[in-house]
């Protein structure tokens, strides 16, 4: 935090140029309620609006271009329909009194050729097939074979961010995220398990770190580095069945150092497997965080007593929850009170319309 840290989970702050009301962030949460066009489904407004208590809104995951779309109904930021569509959500969330930013993400291989135009392969550094499923309009498939970038194709990559950025800020956000975790392309760049190249972008761990920060630095400079994240995953293997990198504490802690230096609001670290426990014993993420060297937001399965210990002793300025905000649109005050939480079902979770959306009441309406 840029303000003097005050150790308490419900006190306000900033986050690099962001004011903040607490301490509490609401990760981002892939709901797949967009339409196909990857215009954000018409309930986002009042969806996000209910949860704008949160210190930080993390806006759910969206796709930089086309070709970075690996799910079905998943939203976009290369359009002007998306822009429009994500204006009207910043904008409930500012009259809310909240804050926003947006998460810009490239699936990379997580992918499939029926969510691609023109049926084409996706991309990644390598072409070295995900495992799992993606969630398609015809149902969970395994993602398609990949093609390998070509060194070419790269820069027109780095504009696809930057256009993303710049219509971010058109839309209205306060800042934005760059994903860098969860095996989706920027992770698959810097992992040695997912990036085979030979080139400027492949081998050491400077050259598999290369595109992430020439992203970032990119999309600074339309930001400012002061309103802008990133996202990273050093023990996630969940999505993709992604393997970790042969040396990640070296290879994570480079890249923090290196986004360090570009002056950044935060980093926000997914301290173990990707919906599941929290794993923060099994990677030295204050080292991390030291490396980084600004604020830095903790998330995995944190609940109430882990995430007030985290502010307090100064592990994190920030803690993000996600599943808990789906069920509980007032989280912030249910912790605040230590009042139960309504754990929503996973049914709701993906896809759909109003139920199980912007329908779980508040407190003050059980």
């Amino acid at each position: 935090m840029t303000t003097p840290h005050k150790a308490d989970l419900f006190a306000p702050g900033h986050i690099g140029a962001i004011p903040v009301a607490n301490r509490i962030a609401m990760a981002p949460l892939t709901r797949s309620r967009a339409d196909m066009e990857g215009v954000p489904s018409p309930f986002a407004a009042e969806y996000y609006h209910q949860r704008a208590s949160a210190g930080l809104i993390v806006a759910e995951a969206t796709n930089i271009s086309r070709a970075g779309r690996g799910y079905a109904l998943t939203p976009g930021i290369y359009e002007g329909a998306h822009v429009a569509g994500w204006a009207e959500v910043t904008k409930a969330v500012h009259e809310a009194g909240g804050r926003i930013v947006l998460q810009l993400w490239h699936v990379g291989r997580i992918s499939h050729v029926s969510l691609q135009e023109k049926g084409v392969a996706p991309v990644a550094p390598s072409a070295i097939q995900a495992g799992g499923t993606v969630f398609t309009l015809e149902g969970m498939l395994q993602p398609s074979m990949p093609r390998a970038l070509a060194l070419e194709e790269i820069p027109a990559l780095i504009e696809d961010y930057r256009r993303a950025a710049r219509n971010a800020l058109k839309a209205g956000f306060d800042g934005v995220e760059v994903h860098i975790a969860n095996g989706y392309l920027l992770e698959q760049f810097l992992r040695d398990s997912t990036n085979k190249r030979t080139d400027r972008y492949g081998g050491s761990i400077q050259n598999r770190a290369r595109l992430p920060i020439e992203v970032v630095t990119a999309v600074a400079e339309i930001w400012g580095a002061d309103r802008v994240g990133v996202r990273l995953s050093p023990l996630s293997t969940a999505i993709g069945d992604t393997p970790l990198d042969s040396t990640p504490q070296a290879t994570y802690g480079y890249l923090a150092r290196e986004l360090g230096k570009l002056g950044l609001a935060w980093l926000h670290a997914i301290e173990g497997q990707t919906r599941g426990d929290n794993a923060a014993g099994a990677f030295d993420f204050k080292a991390l965080h030291a490396a980084f060297g600004g604020s830095y937001i903790a998330n995995n399965s944190y609940d109430r007593g882990m995430a007030l210990k985290a502010v307090a002793s100064g592990h994190a300025d920030m803690v993000s929850f996600g599943r808990p905000f789906i069920g509980n649109p007032d989280l912030v005050e249910r912790l605040r009170r230590e009042a139960p939480l309504t754990e929503a079902p996973a049914a709701a979770y993906y896809g759909g319309g109003a139920e199980g959306y912007i329908d779980f009441p508040a407190l003050e309406t059980v």
